[in-house]
C-alpha cells in the first residue's frame, strides 16, 4: 500500500478530518497559551506592537523556545487524532514501512547540511557581508535547544502537510499529483505571516510553494516522510544555528551573521531550479523509485482492504 493510501488502515471520513483539524488547532492554541503563561511568570512581557516577533523582550534562546513550543503541542494533538479519531496506527502518519527509517532521515539531513555549508562558504568568499558571531555563553544553549526543538517543529509540519493532509486529499482525489500540488500551495501560503514575505515580497511564496511540492513528491515516491523530515530539519537548523540574519523568522546567536540586505538571491533560485531536482534524482537512484510518471500523473484506485 502506498503512503498516500495509509488512510485505508483506519476509519476515514470527511468528519474525521474535520475533527482532527479542530484538535490540531486546539493543540496550537494550548501551546500558545503555555507560552503566554511562561512569558507571564518570566516577567518579560509580550510586545504586541511587533507581530513578527512578540518576544523581543527576551533573550534569543528564550524567543526560540517560545516560537517552537506550539509545534510540539500541535504534533501531539495530531498524533493522538490519528490514534483515537482516525483509529489507525500512528506509524501510518509517517511512513508506509514497517518502521521509521532513521537512516533515510539522517542521510537527507547530512546531505543538505553539507550543501548549505558549501553555499555559505561560496557566498562568504564572494562578499564581506558574512561575519563570525560565535559566543560560547549563548551558542551551547542555542545548539541544545535547536537539536531538540527543530526536529519536533519540522516533524509537525511534515506530518501535517505531507502526512495527514496529503493522505486526506488522497482519500478524496485519488490522484497523487493533485494532492501534492494542493498541499504545496497550502504549505506556501501559510508562511505568509513570516517576516521574509514583508522584507522580500510576495515572490518568496514561490520558494515556499515549490519547496512544499518538492517535499510532497519525496513523501509520495519514497512512501514516507523520513527523507523530507531530514531535509526540512537540516534546513531550519542551519538557518538558526549556522547562518542567520536580522530579517528572517529565526532570530538567534548563530555562528555566522549575514548582513546583506533582504533579497531573493541566486542561492534560492539555484535551490529550486537545480539542487532540489538533483536531490530527487539522487534519492530516486539510491532508493530505487520506479514509475515516476505513473505515480505522479495518473489516478489510482484503492487496494482491496484485505491487502492492508
Amino acid at each position: 500500500m502506498k503512503f498516500i493510501q495509509q488512510y485505508q488502515k483506519g476509519t476515514e471520513s470527511f468528519w474525521t478530518y474535520i475533527l482532527s483539524a479542530v484538535f490540531v488547532f486546539l493543540g496550537l492554541l494550548l501551546g500558545n497559551m503555555l507560552v503566554l503563561l511562561l512569558a507571564h511568570f518570566m516577567g518579560g512581557g509580550i510586545s504586541l506592537a511587533n507581530a513578527a516577533n512578540p518576544f523581543v523582550n527576551y533573550d534569543t534562546n528564550t524567543q526560540l523556545i517560545f516560537m517552537m513550543l506550539p509545534f510540539g503541542t500541535a504534533l501531539l494533538a495530531l498524533v493522538l487524532s490519528i490514534k483515537y479519531v482516525h483509529k489507525r496506527p500512528i506509524l501510518s502518519l509517517f511512513t508506509a514501512r514497517s518502521k521509521f527509517d532513521w537512516k533515510r532521515y539522517f542521510f537527507a539531513f547530512g546531505v543538505w547540511i553539507v550543501v548549505l555549508t558549501a553555499f555559505m562558504a561560496i557566498v562568504a568568499t564572494m562578499s564581506d557581508q558574512i561575519y563570525w558571531n560565535f559566543d560560547s555563553s549563548t551558542f551551547v544553549m542555542l545548539l541544545a535547544i535547536s537539536l531538540v526543538m527543530f526536529p519536533i517543529q519540522t516533524a509537525a509540519e511534515e506530518a501535517f502537510f505531507r502526512g495527514w493532509l496529503l493522505q486526506g486529499l488522497g482519500l478524496r482525489l485519488k490522484h497523487a499529483g493533485w494532492s501534492i500540488l494542493f498541499t504545496g500551495i497550502i504549505f506556501g501560503l501559510l508562511h505568509g505571516a513570516n517576516p521574509e514575505v514583508d522584507k522580500i515580497g510576495y515572490g518568496v511564496f514561490a520558494f515556499y510553494i515549490i519547496s512544499g511540492i518538492f517535499l510532497g513528491i519525496i513523501a509520495h515516491l519514497d512512501d514516507g516522510l523520513e527523507l523530507g523530515m531530514g531535509y526540512h530539519a537540516a534546513n531550519n537548523l542551519f538557518a538558526a544555528v549556522i547562518l542567520t540574519n536580522d530579517w528572517q523568522v529565526f532570530h538567534t546567536d548563530a555562528l555566522f551573521i549575514d548582513t546583506a540586505p533582504p533579497s531573493f538571491g541566486w542561492e534560492n533560485i539555484l535551490t529550486l531550479a537545480i539542487i532540489q531536482p538533483i536531490f530527487l534524482l539522487i534519492f530516486g537512484k539510491i532508493y530505487k523509485w520506479k514509475n515516476w510518471k505513473s505515480q505522479l500523473f495518473k489516478s489510482y484506485v484503492d487496494e482491496p482492504t484485505q491487502n492492508n
